[in-house]
């Protein structure tokens, strides 16, 4: 069985991870398929609140890494919302020496997910990740646009033209969700698919929702490839029916 770990990952705090986190598991449940959430937030654990069946794992104990690898050996597809200031823990355990064997065990494929805004410290963040992980790992681009519509310090940055050019990294944007609909769903502690068929949302409330979510979706869609296990070659299915 071909897996995929997909790190949401950027140390930077305040970037939207969880906000992403939170309607990218939306994404696999309205589309059924089959992952394990992982919250590693101490503090706020926001997927934990929307997702209670989601697995919380403590990236200040020693043994963090070791929870994560033991899920993904379970399920083909494990998703972790990384909190803010976790990338030196990934970056300290995939330098130890063989580290990307436990993913080879696994017959998995790692991809970070990175949001960026405007702010240089979020793409110095992903230099950081791409100098580390280089060819060995995937790479998906969240450009969140509650930051505004333009982003020219990544999109002039040698880190972006590496990404794309070298590392095949994919770029997609979260659009932006009006504040007040942000506020109203943590408020009703609840995310857009129920809120759509929720009478405390107002009509035109839940048309910009639904809006705001299929535009979310087109753009995930795009980066797919990257974010689900890998599919089988013609070759590797030939094999599995000899």
């Amino acid at each position: 069985m071909k897996r995929r770990l997909d790190l949401i990952l950027n140390g930077k705090g305040g970037v939207g991870k969880s906000f992403l986190a939170v309607n990218l598991i939306e994404y696999f449940n309205d589309h059924s398929v089959k992952h394990v959430a992982i919250d590693t937030d101490n503090e706020n654990s926001t997927l934990k609140r929307f997702y209670p069946d989601s697995v919380f794992v403590n990236l200040l104990q020693p043994s963090a890494i070791d929870q994560i690898f033991i899920e993904l050996s379970r399920h083909s597809l494990v998703t972790v919302d990384c909190r803010a200031a976790s990338t030196d823990i990934f970056l300290r355990f995939f330098n130890m020496k063989n580290a990307f064997d436990a993913l080879k065990e696994f017959n998995a494929s790692l991809t970070l997910v990175s949001p960026v805004s405007h702010d240089p410290d979020s793409v110095k963040q992903l230099q950081v990740l791409a100098e580390q992980f280089n060819d060995k790992a995937s790479y998906v681009v969240v450009k969140n646009r509650f930051f505004g519509k333009q982003f020219n310090i990544y999109d002039k940055s040698k880190t972006r033209a590496r990404l794309l050019d070298e590392l095949s990294a994919k770029e997609v944007e979260m659009p932006m969700l009006d504040n007040w609909l942000v506020v109203a769903l943590n408020q009703a502690v609840t995310t857009i698919t129920p809120a759509l068929r929720s009478d405390k949302f107002f009509i035109v409330d839940r048309i910009r929702l639904k809006d705001w979510q299929w535009e979310f979706n087109e753009q995930i869609e795009s980066a797919i490839d990257l974010l689900l296990p890998p599919k089988k070659s013609v070759k590797e299915k030939g094999a599995a029916h000899e």
